[in-house]
C-alpha cells in the first residue's frame, strides 16, 4: 500500500508543471498555427512542399501537446510507443495505399484501361 501512496505523489508531481512552461507552450503552438497558416494563405509553391510543411508544422504541435499537456514527456517509453506506434503505422499503411492508388490511376490513364 505504501508502494501506491508514493506513485500517487509521484504522478500528482508529474501533473503540475509551473503556469509559465504552459503559457510559452501555448504560445509556441498559437506561431505554429499562424505559421501554418500562412504558408496555406501565401500559397507556397510547389503545392507538395506546402502539403509537407504544414504536415510538418502540425506534426510538431501534436508532439508538443503530447509532451506537455498530455504529460508523456515523463512516461515510461513502452507507453509512448503504445500510444503512438499505431497511428504512425496507420499514415505508413495510407501512405503506401495513396501511392499505390496514384499509381495504378496513372497506368489506367496511360493504357485507356
Amino acid at each position: 500500500m505504501h508502494g501506491h501512496a508514493d506513485h500517487v505523489d509521484h504522478s500528482e508531481h508529474q501533473a503540475h508543471l509551473p503556469v509559465g512552461v504552459y503559457l510559452r507552450v501555448w504560445f509556441m503552438l498559437f506561431i505554429l498555427s499562424a505559421v501554418s497558416y500562412f504558408v496555406d494563405y501565401f500559397q507556397v509553391e510547389p503545392l507538395p512542399l506546402r502539403w509537407v510543411l504544414i504536415v510538418l508544422l502540425a506534426l510538431i504541435k501534436a508532439a508538443l501537446i503530447m509532451n506537455y499537456f498530455m504529460h508523456l514527456g515523463s512516461e515510461r517509453l513502452s507507453l509512448v510507443y503504445t500510444i503512438l506506434l499505431p497511428p504512425v503505422l496507420i499514415l505508413a499503411l495510407a501512405a503506401i495505399v495513396i501511392a499505390e492508388g496514384s499509381y495504378i490511376s496513372m497506368i489506367r490513364a496511360l493504357f485507356g484501361g
